[in-house]
């Protein structure tokens, strides 16, 4: 699938130095600093829609909405919110139910469940939400830029199906560790000779007390001509080894 077919795809997410998004049990851990919170917010701001899990929504109960007051921007639109709810687990009393942003959540066949007037409902496939699907869907409906915020199902679904365009890594100066907190891609195990998403690393930006890790597919007309080595400076140029 390529971007004629669906919306430019952007991939973030913060994780701590063994690559966990949330500490034991999935509980939520606060791994990004002040200034990659407002790069978030930055993310945000630029694209149409942002998507997560409903393990996500479970977990955290996220408002998705751009936090405006953090970044020195004028108040804009809101992105859609896209939800990807195969059965219908979205708690009724959700912060992405509550009709303040355009929200949009993504069922199977399989999904009884009512969801309230204000929130509109694509059916993307009968046993999963076949995300090529609903994101060829979402281009239909005007959709140009879509930020993919996880959790690590979406994250793993998103790499392997080769449906991204870009993807940003906030490492935290933490280890979590343990046998239950929920690693950065999550999924069936693939052969060592097939990995889920070859990538080229196009930049290393320091940020707080940690690093921004920028990542384009292997392949991707936007890779460097050859991979980035040693350092880089704060504004992404490679310093000299």
């Amino acid at each position: 699938m390529t971007t004629t077919d669906r919306p430019e795809v952007l991939v973030n997410c913060a994780v701590s130095a063994d690559g966990r998004l949330a500490y034991a049990g999935g509980r939520q851990a606060k791994l990004s600093g002040p200034n990659d919170l407002a790069r978030v917010q930055w993310l945000r701001a630029d694209v149409d829609g942002i998507l997560v899990g409903v393990g996500t929504v479970v977990a955290d109960d996220p408002s998705l909405r751009v936090h405006w007051e953090r970044i020195d921007r004028p108040k804009g639109r809101s992105p859609t919110r896209v939800i990807v709810d195969s059965v219908g687990r979205t708690p009724p009393g959700a912060r992405v139910l509550d009709g303040s942003t355009p929200t949009v959540v993504a069922v199977t066949d399989r999904c009884t469940r009512t969801f309230p007037p204000q929130v509109e409902v694509i059916r993307a496939g009968s046993d999963r939400v076949e995300l090529a699907q609903l994101f060829a869907e979402l281009k239909h409906r005007g959709m140009r830029k879509l930020l993919v915020e996880g959790g690590g199902e979406i994250l793993a679904s998103v790499l392997a199906g080769g449906l991204f365009d870009r993807m940003t890594v906030f490492v935290a100066p933490t280890v979590i560790g343990g046998s239950t907190a929920p690693s950065m891609v999550r999924g069936p195990d693939l052969p060592e000779s097939r990995p889920s998403a070859p990538l080229v690393l196009v930049t290393s930006e320091p940020l707080d007390d940690g690093v921004v890790l920028t990542y384009v597919p292997a392949g991707s007309p936007n890779a460097p001509a050859r991979p980035l080595s040693g350092p880089t400076h704060p504004d992404g140029s490679r310093a000299e080894p």
